[in-house]
């Protein structure tokens, strides 16, 4: 292989990785903004029943709130961030009562454990989080959340998913990165069902 064919490989490697930075790395986008593909909502919905009322506390431009909007569910669209879409500049950490009974979200991976432990703090009915599979990992994140609030359901992409920063426009590039939705329900015990989406 070529000089010039490696720097290419290289680059496509870093560009499909880009999401699997550390969320302090500074190459991240700022306040851990990716959009969540259309298919990885849709592919929830095929093995969710979901509650009518839905909650997405980090709505960003609106990529899951659209689809799930599209299903009939009624979503309240909400973010720390004003992208445009939702009500912005509202905390779901600094939040007291629940929007909706049914948080669906792809939190920011850096507060992505606050975001699950706040939204079993506030009594939710169902949370669906779109995450990486290694969120599994990890001892701290074990003893505060898995061991004492094992999610019902974890759903996991037999095909990586792509996630584009949301100052980029999407290309059609696989991904790099195992996805999962983690799904929670009030009253589980016990430890999660495992299941795959094709």
């Amino acid at each position: 292989m070529s000089l010039l064919s490696t720097m290419g490989e290289t680059r496509k490697r870093q560009a499909s990785v880009t999401a699997t930075r550390p969320a302090t790395d500074p190459g991240r986008q700022k306040d851990d903004f990716y959009r969540t593909p259309d298919s990885a909502t849709r592919a929830l919905l095929a093995v969710e029943s979901l509650p009518a009322s839905i909650w997405e506390p980090a709505c960003g431009d609106g990529a899951i709130s659209e689809v799930l909007a599209g299903a009939g569910h009624r979503v309240i669209s909400t973010d720390l961030v004003d992208r445009g879409y939702g009500d912005a500049r509202r905390d779901f950490l600094m939040e007291r009562r629940l929007a909706a009974p049914c948080i669906v979200t792809n939190p920011p991976f850096k507060l992505a454990d606050e975001f699950a432990l706040h939204g079993l703090d506030l009594g939710v009915e169902v949370m669906a989080l779109f995450m990486r599979l290694a969120w599994l990992e990890g001892a701290a994140r074990r003893s505060k959340l898995w061991a004492v609030h094992p999610p019902a359901r974890v759903w996991v992409f037999s095909r990586r998913q792509t996630l584009w920063r949301g100052d980029q426009e999407a290309q059609d590039r696989g991904g790099a990165i195992a996805f999962a939705w983690f799904v929670w329900t009030r009253g589980h015990v016990g430890a999660p069902a495992l299941g795959w989406i094709p």
